[in-house]
């Protein structure tokens, strides 16, 4: 079997085509530099995914805050991590860098934030969601 994948790992962009026999990759080509090797053994074999999303926050002068995860989870396990995600609220204020949500869906991997909240008056609780 050929897989085309094009490496995601640097600006370049290279097309690469990985020979895969009996499920193990036999040659990988089209790769100018090692890490789109190791881009497309981690792809066949285990696809690994970041999630960037966002969080209602309470009492905030924004009612949102963005986040994502502090390193990659396996592809199949997003639709899960984001369906606990969906259910959480914070509390303003939120600084960035801050720990939102410890070993998300017993992951590994823990929810940060990416952007300063302050408290304010402007959002208030949002229980109709």
């Amino acid at each position: 079997m050929l897989k085309e994948l094009t490496c995601i790992m640097c600006p370049v962009g290279c097309d690469l085509e990985i020979k895969i026999t009996d499920g193990k990759i036999i040659d990988i080509t089209g790769n100018s530099c090692p890490k789109g090797r190791d881009y497309a053994c981690q792809e066949i074999t285990s696809p690994m995914r970041n999630i960037a999303t966002s969080v209602l926050v309470n009492g905030g002068d924004q009612p949102l805050v963005s986040v994502r995860l502090d390193q990659p989870i396996e592809k199949d396990q997003i639709f899960k991590v984001m369906s606990k995600i969906k259910k959480v609220q914070v509390n303003a204020p939120v600084k960035i860098g801050s720990v939102l949500i410890e070993d998300i869906a017993s992951t590994g991997s823990n929810i940060i934030a990416t952007k300063n909240i302050q408290k304010g008056e402007i959002y208030e609780d949002h229980k109709g969601r």
